[in-house]
């Protein structure tokens, strides 16, 4: 007989009844019914009922043994009498008459319960990671995603892509997020950087004559968290291939996307045709460019119907160039205390409010109501309900301005109203191309031109388009792929032409020497016959958080940073000794501590 098992504690069935196995496991629960105890008994695989009585050998040594106790024991498998069998675990149907116990492990007093699904502090579940993770929901998020990456695998190799690893140690370069440094003991003064994403390896993959790589590839980004990103790191299926278009790459990860949803979703309906929205139209119709189209609401333009109308604030507003006023239909939502909840959760968002009119039945017919619709008219207010399709008892609510100033809380409050009066159908998978950004926008603060999406993008209509036109209109061939709201990845046909990457850059500020100094090996590559190629690089951590119905990406990673950016069980960041500084010819230099008041006047 094996030293610690013959079975799994997930693996015995009736089929087993009357054989002698032996099991180990931790102690998951322990019942005491006077003179017989019941333990359930857990490891990677399930939960076994094990049961002793006064007449067991092993009862006296088994009235010791506490949760989380990792223990050996042997027995024979029984049948469970008929009102006992528990049908949610595979082998509910059978327990084990335990005849000898050794005990492998003791456990002292838990910091954080491992049976049941308590809510427990994030510090502490961090701090005892280990704990945590034996937990039923969160070893089976973890157990999800290592699926789920294995089907990715699969599904990619299936298409006639290829994995190939990319380095972890590199170049800095200017990619928008923060780099995290590396000091070099070899090249004092220097340090390499841990790669943002692969973007410069996998196009200098395509140059180098392989046709189709992916890798599910670590990036690393000195960013602060949000429950969608984790700080620190984060993985993503990367793919690229050579020869290929936009619709290529659409090609290939629509169906990887579709399958692997329809796959771990749990029967939740998917997209079949994933629709394709501009960039543009998706921030009219929605006010963000990852919209959920769960949510069936889409915002329309009614400023005609306010310029120069009794309702002032938005008439003044419009006399301004670039202003609109937008209407948020919300279908069902004709009530005044509904209609106020709205407005007061615009005012949480930072608004002095959202003007609002709801249609109620008088004399057979619908009739606005409520300040805007006093100071309109009627022939205004029916003038919108006609626009958007609306009815009694429902409502309609309005932001107006330029806006880039009022879209974002738009969006937000469209969310809220699907959400609040039942519209957004939460028990599916709704998913989205989002298409033609633009190239580049203009920064609020400084008035200059920046790129607006990845740099290394081909623009729509190549260089002719960049010498001609309006940089603020000029599009790139940058597509977002987004699903129930969450941005799962960015993607591009990518600029293989010298020519068109130095005016590219050249529109930001930046002459041929900046791209010749902060991407020499792309520039190089590129002078000896680089094929055009496209790429995308869907997130892993935020795939497997929708599926595994997650709102925070630390539920599905196994050992996660907190929201500073600690690794509380690790103890990192962490001071390394002056040794190891004077090595790497690095000094550090205490923070400046302000003084403190002197007393008196």
């Amino acid at each position: 007989m094996h030293e610690y098992r013959t079975h799994t504690c997930g693996e015995l069935t009736k089929e087993h009844v009357g054989e002698p196995v032996r099991l180990s496991g931790w102690v998951h629960r322990v019942r005491d019914h006077g003179g017989v105890l019941f333990i359930d008994l857990r490891d990677h695989y399930g939960i076994t009922q094990v049961v002793a009585d006064a007449d067991s050998p092993a009862f006296e040594a088994l009235e010791k043994v506490r949760a989380e106790w990792v223990i050996r024991i042997d027995g024979v498998v029984k049948a469970r009498d008929p009102d006992l069998v528990n049908p949610k675990i595979p082998t509910g149907e059978i327990e084990v008459y335990v005849r000898d116990m050794e005990v492998l492990s003791e456990a002292e007093e838990l910091p954080l319960p491992v049976f049941g699904e308590p809510d427990y502090p994030e510090e502490t579940r961090l701090r005892y990671r280990y704990l945590d993770l034996r937990r039923e929901k969160m070893h089976r998020n973890i157990m999800l995603r290592s699926e789920i990456i294995a089907h990715l695998r699969d599904e990619m190799r299936a298409r006639g892509f290829t994995e190939f690893q990319t380095p972890i140690l590199t170049a800095s370069s200017p990619e928008g997020a923060r780099d995290f440094l590396v000091p070099s003991r070899l090249h004092r003064g220097k340090f390499y950087a841990l790669p943002q994403a692969p973007q410069q390896f996998k196009q200098l993959i395509m140059v180098a004559g392989f046709d189709r790589y992916f890798q599910i590839a670590p990036c690393f980004r000195d960013e602060d968290p949000r429950a969608d990103r984790s700080p620190g790191e984060f993985y993503q299926l990367d793919m690229e291939m050579s020869f290929a278009t936009q619709e290529d790459v659409f090609n290939v990860i629509e169906p990887v996307m579709r399958g692997t949803f329809e796959k771990f979703g749990g029967g939740r309906p998917v997209t079949q045709t994933f629709p394709r929205i501009p960039y543009r139209e998706a921030m009219k119709l929605y006010g963000t460019d990852k919209p959920d189209l769960r949510n069936p609401i889409r915002m329309q333009d009614v400023s005609e119907h306010f310029r120069g109308s009794g309702f002032r604030i938005f008439a003044r507003i419009l006399e301004e160039e670039g202003t609109e006023v937008r209407a948020i239909p919300a279908p069902t939502g004709g009530s005044r205390a509904f209609c106020d909840r709205m407005n007061a959760f615009a005012q949480k968002e930072g608004l002095p409010g959202m003007g609002y009119i709801f249609w109620r039945e008088e004399g057979g017919k619908p009739v606005g109501a409520g300040p805007i619709a006093k100071n309109i008219g009627p022939e205004r207010t029916e003038a919108i309900r006609r626009q958007l399709g609306l009815d009694a008892g429902d409502a309609a609510f309005f932001l107006g301005g330029r806006p880039e100033s009022f879209e974002a809380v738009a969006a937000r409050a469209r969310d809220e109203i699907g959400r609040e009066l039942g519209l957004t159908d939460e028990e599916r998978f709704e998913f989205a191309w989002i298409v033609d950004f633009p190239m580049y926008e203009r920064d609020e603060e400084t008035g200059e031109i920046d790129f607006s999406h990845n740099p290394f993008s081909m623009p729509q209509g190549g260089l002719e388009a960049l010498e001609k036109l309006d940089p603020l209109e000029v599009l790139g061939w940058q597509y977002d792929i987004v699903c129930n709201g969450v941005e799962l990845s960015s993607g591009a046909v990518r600029n293989h032409r010298l020519e068109i990457l130095y005016k590219a850059f050249e529109i930001v500020g930046r002459d041929k020497a900046f791209v010749d100094e902060h991407f020499p090996a792309m520039v190089n590559a590129f002078r000896y016959g680089a094929p055009p190629h496209a790429g995308i690089a869907p997130g892993i951590d935020r795939m497997v958080m929708l599926l595994a119905d997650e709102e925070n990406i630390r539920e599905v990673t196994m050992f996660p940073l907190n929201q500073r950016a600690e690794d509380l069980m690790m103890g990192a960041p962490s001071e390394v000794s002056n040794e190891q500084l004077r090595e790497l010819g690095i000094r550090i230099i205490p923070e400046e501590k302000e003084e403190a008041p002197k007393a008196g006047g």
